[in-house]
């Protein structure tokens, strides 16, 4: 099957020259690591290559990004390091692994992701790598007793050698401290034949899976991978992964939290809020095919001839309970109580409402902001519990006429205890700015 679109994960196993050597139209990313594959976009037909990934400097790419990956269409192969090791743990779900080590961690010969691992230079200068995979030792001296290159007894006490020490500190002079001086030739005829490439499995079976794909063996053998009960990753997972961003060092944002910020500050945010739900109340209406009047009305079970609900009122100002036609209060208390009754996602589309916005930036600024005022307050600010964030943020809303339940609902809170959780972001650039609000007066 031919794939639309391409995209590996690599670094110290192999260079983007040398996979565009294989796949000259292939997108090339850095190792993979926690929410990356999120990142991106996919559409059915294409592939991910997962060769390295991250172990320490950041987390590991998760099983179940991969698996929505998978769910939204997409191929992901592994091989050669962190991919094969997924691959070999996510084979029955649909990741298809390629190669020798993919099929030593299939098998149950390795287990343990140091086996793969290495310690590596920085992206800039090409990830070179600073130690040897134990993987890669491994086949080195099975290939070398075949050969009478490397004695058996030699190659079966290096990698004992290696094994226990950290996969950081197999440089191969580490290893020479490591073994004895009989075993000394058998190391460099090691280093000479893994560092030129012969012996380097992780290498030659991240080749042989981008070989695969340009010949189309991108589907993952065997049956269907759906009977397989898995658990995804929520949609808020999903929508703060893929458009996570690093704005300072060590601090990230996701387009959930410029949200957040909107939601929180803008005042007239409860106006695209409402605009937003409506448009989508009306096209859940007419995929019914009805009216957005009838379809409310039926979802609510609610007379038009008889009185509001008490339960139902505090969803309202007191003007509108008293203005409203039966037809606007019932699509007005659909938005309010979207998630209890409705399980679409509003947040994309406000998203994408909000970047639209000439604003967009400064919002992102706003975060920015409130998490350089939350680093320098850090020693010096309790954050409350969420309960009592909630508390305290919504004076800002108080006004005659309407209730902390309306206010939270018209910024599509679902109640205290989310707004709170939003707002202890911001909790310490709020103090501020109350502050120096005061001060001005």
């Amino acid at each position: 099957m031919s794939a639309s679109r391409v995209v590996v994960y690599t670094g110290p196993t192999l260079s983007a020259a040398e996979v565009h050597a294989v796949l000259p139209d292939a997108e090339v990313r850095p190792p993979a690591g926690r929410g990356d594959l999120l990142a991106d976009h996919w559409s059915p037909g294409d592939v991910a290559v997962i060769i390295d990934g991250y172990f320490r400097e950041r987390r590991s790419v998760g099983h179940k990004e991969i698996l929505q990956v998978i769910t939204e269409g997409a191929h992901v192969l592994g091989a050669a390091s962190m991919g094969a090791l997924r691959a070999a743990e996510l084979a029955p779900c649909g990741m298809r692994g390629i190669g020798t080590v993919y099929e030593m961690y299939a098998s149950g010969e390795i287990d343990g992701d140091d086996e793969v691992g290495v310690l590596h230079g920085p992206a800039a200068v090409g990830y070179p790598a600073q130690t040897v995979a134990l993987v890669n030792l491994r086949h080195g001296c099975r290939e070398g007793a075949e050969t009478d290159l490397v004695p058996e007894a030699a190659g079966r006490r290096i990698v004992a050698a290696a094994k226990a020490l950290p996969f950081t500190h197999r440089g191969w002079k580490d290893l020479e401290r490591a073994v004895g001086e009989e075993d000394h030739d058998a190391l460099w005829t090691l280093e000479e034949m893994i560092g030129s490439g012969v012996w380097d499995l992780k290498r030659n079976d991240a080749v042989s899976a981008l070989r695969a794909i340009r010949s189309g063996g991108t589907t993952a053998p065997g049956p269907a991978a759906t009977e397989v009960p898995v658990t995804g990753i929520s949609r808020t997972q999903a929508l703060a992964r893929r458009t996570r961003r690093e704005h300072a060092p060590g601090r990230w944002m996701s387009d959930l939290d410029v949200l957040d910020a909107v939601r929180l500050f803008e005042d007239d945010y409860p106006g695209l809020h409402e605009e937003v739900l409506s448009a989508l109340l009306d096209d859940l209406a007419h995929a019914e095919g009805t009216t957005t009047e009838a379809y409310a009305r039926a979802r609510l079970g609610l007379d038009d001839h008889a009185p509001l609900p008490p339960a139902l009122t505090r969803w309202f100002t007191e003007s509108e309970a008293d203005g409203l036609t039966a037809a606007d209060r019932n699509r007005l208390l659909m938005v309010r109580v979207w998630p209890v009754w409705q399980s679409v996602d509003w947040r994309p589309t406000a998203l994408a409402r909000l970047r639209a916005d000439e604003r967009w930036d400064e919002w992102c600024d706003l975060v920015a902001r409130a998490d350089a005022a939350a680093e320098e307050a850090r020693h010096r600010l309790v954050v409350p519990p969420p309960a009592m964030c909630a508390r305290l943020f919504l004076r800002h809303w108080r006004r005659p006429g309407t209730s902390p339940e309306v206010e939270t609902a018209r910024r599509g809170f679902s109640g205290p205890d989310e707004l709170g959780h939003a707002v202890r972001r911001f909790f310490a650039y709020d103090v501020r700015r109350a502050r120096e609000k005061a001060a001005t007066r």
